[in-house]
């Protein structure tokens, strides 16, 4: 079972001009993730710009736009994440318990974990064949 771990943002982390992070922050965010590495759980994890650096392609019956961040609502946003893969959903809980506050301690912070869906959800079909062709050679 894979689950991601989502940092949620904040305004303090949209308003950085370069990624920044006490030194104490950085030592227990790489303490934790060693962590996980050793349990050999970690599949991946990063820290995202604020959203003035990205986009959003809007979609509608006419086809789509590009909208340019920065966006509202720094709540709703992801900062970053981390990438596991576990045995159960007790086991992802575990582990997100332990999660070092990605604002810094004393400080509010919200991270959200969810289930990536599994290509075997899917009910068979042709193009979910292809789907899992493509999924093995991108885990290559």
């Amino acid at each position: 079972m894979r689950f991601m771990i989502i940092v949620k943002s904040c305004p303090e982390f949209e308003a950085e001009v370069t990624p920044e992070a006490p030194e104490e922050l950085m030592a227990e965010m790489a303490a934790y993730h060693a962590e996980l590495a050793r349990a050999g759980v970690l599949l991946d994890g990063s820290g995202l710009h604020p959203s003035r650096t990205g986009w959003r392609i809007h979609y509608n019956a006419s086809g789509s736009t590009v909208v340019d961040g920065p966006f509202a609502e720094a709540k709703e946003l992801i900062a970053g994440y981390t990438l596991i893969q576990v045995r159960s959903r007790e086991e992802a809980m575990e582990w997100s318990r332990r999660f070092p506050n990605p604002a810094g301690r004393g400080k509010e912070a919200v991270i959200e974990l969810r289930q990536l869906i599994e290509l075997d959800e899917f009910p068979p079909s042709d193009a979910l064949q292809q789907m899992k062709a493509l999924d093995g050679l991108a885990r290559a």
